[in-house]
Formats: structure tokens, sequence, C-alpha cells
């Protein structure tokens, strides 16, 4: 695996590949690192599920009730 970050200064780009990548299928991708941060960050907002409130103060969980048959 190859992984290069760079500054581009014009629209064409040349890579030189290793000789164990012919005859292979490779994947290209392209794309400004700015953008995939803001993306990766408002990804990560956290979900909150405030449909259901219970109250649980003062609950004890009781094992062998609760596998009781």
């Amino acid at each position: 695996m190859i992984r290069t970050i760079l500054t581009v200064d014009n629209n064409k780009l040349t890579l030189l590949l290793p000789d164990d990548f012919l005859g292979k299928q490779v994947e290209i991708i392209a794309f400004i690192l700015d953008e995939v941060k803001s993306q990766a960050a408002s990804k990560k907002k956290l979900k909150t599920f405030s449909a259901i409130e219970l109250d649980t103060r003062g609950y004890s969980f009781n094992r062998d009730e609760a596998n009781e048959r």
C-alpha cells in the first residue's frame, strides 16, 4: 500500500508505482483533506435518546428473580 499526501500546483498528476503492482487492480482515490476532516467531525455528533425517560433511582437488579422460570 502506498499513501502520499501532497499539495497540488496543477491539474495533472503522474504516479510511479512499484513493480509488484503490475498486472494487479489498483484503486486511486483523490479528495481534499479539509473536506474529509469537516465531514468526520459532523458525523461524530453524539446521539441522545430523549424519547424515553426512566427514573431508576432506588432500583436494584435481582439476578435470581430475572432468571427465575
